[in-house]
């Protein structure tokens, strides 16, 4: 008998964003899939460490340009804390450096925030089943240009 591999009932969602209009936006995205369930919205990144530690989420949407500690250092303690934890950056910064160094960090995505709309739901899919993503032009540089470059 073959094994089906069935999608998880329900994937846990800590939103971290410290803009809360776009946090807002970005948790009614995910409320397109029924399985994603926002089980928590911070907006620092302290607090993104204290709740990842307190709550286990499974996926962790997270800004870099955040007070207190950045995203990327929030992204080290998070996955040293909840190393089964998946973490999808979502940020505006396109900056080459920025992203090399977001994703040498262990994370498993980068979408820069105005392709949220078109990307977002994509990436968490792939970064669900294992794959890592960035979406846009992002890391052939950062000419100011995006292109999508999932097929």
């Amino acid at each position: 008998m073959a094994r089906v591999e069935s999608p998880p009932s329900s994937v846990r969602v800590l939103l971290v964003d410290d803009f809360e209009p776009w946090r807002q936006r970005v948790s009614s995205t995910l409320q397109r899939r029924k399985e994603l369930r926002v089980v928590a919205e911070v907006a620092d990144g302290l607090e993104a460490v204290q709740k990842a530690k307190e709550l286990k989420p499974d996926l962790i949407l997270l800004d870099i340009g955040l007070p207190n500690l950045n995203g990327i250092e929030a992204a080290n303690r998070i996955r040293q804390l909840v190393p089964g934890a998946k973490i999808i950056f979502l940020t505006q910064n396109s900056d080459k450096e920025v992203v090399q160094a977001a994703m040498s960090s262990g994370v498993q995505g980068y979408v820069l925030k105005t392709d949220a709309a078109t990307e977002l739901l994509t990436a968490v899919s792939r970064v669900l089943r294992g794959d890592d993503v960035v979406i846009s032009g992002i890391e052939q540089g950062n000419s100011g240009e995006t292109e999508n470059t999932t097929t």
